[in-house]
């Protein structure tokens, strides 16, 4: 089983380098999901994230986005395989887990982290999951 830690990681980097780790055979498990940054314009992707969360029709239909960042990493990884759905791409999520911060079983392991450089403009998860929509 890896462990990889996506504190100060790029959301797509990790959701890649998981991706390929899962579809190989491998248990894979991210932690500190809420640290993972995205990079870009604060401003344009609250916006795009607030899209989202209103693009859906009445309250009480769905499908509705999830604000929780460790399922929106998730997502973000569900995007990085072939057909979730059917085959090895079905096989591969079931093998992936999403943590907001390290569970007490994983305190201690080795933890591996994806290479990546930190961009000057970037916003967290945890801030993205909190942005508010706008009525």
């Amino acid at each position: 089983m890896k462990i990889i830690d996506g504190q100060n990681t790029i959301l797509g980097r990790l959701a890649s380098h998981v991706a390929k780790e899962a579809l190989k055979g491998e248990e894979v498990r991210v932690v500190n999901c809420e640290k993972v940054i995205i990079t870009g314009s604060r401003r344009n992707i609250e916006a795009e994230f607030t899209e989202k969360r209103q693009r859906y029709g009445s309250s009480q239909k769905g499908p509705h986005p999830s604000k929780l960042s460790e399922r929106m990493v998730k997502r973000a990884i569900r995007g990085m395989l072939p057909n979730h759905r059917m085959g090895r791409g079905r096989d591969a999520w079931k093998r992936i887990k999403c943590y907001t911060a390290i569970p007490k079983e994983f305190e201690g392991k080795k933890m591996e982290k994806v290479k990546s450089d930190k961009k000057s403009k970037f916003i967290r998860m945890e801030e993205v999951s909190k942005v508010k929509e706008k009525k």
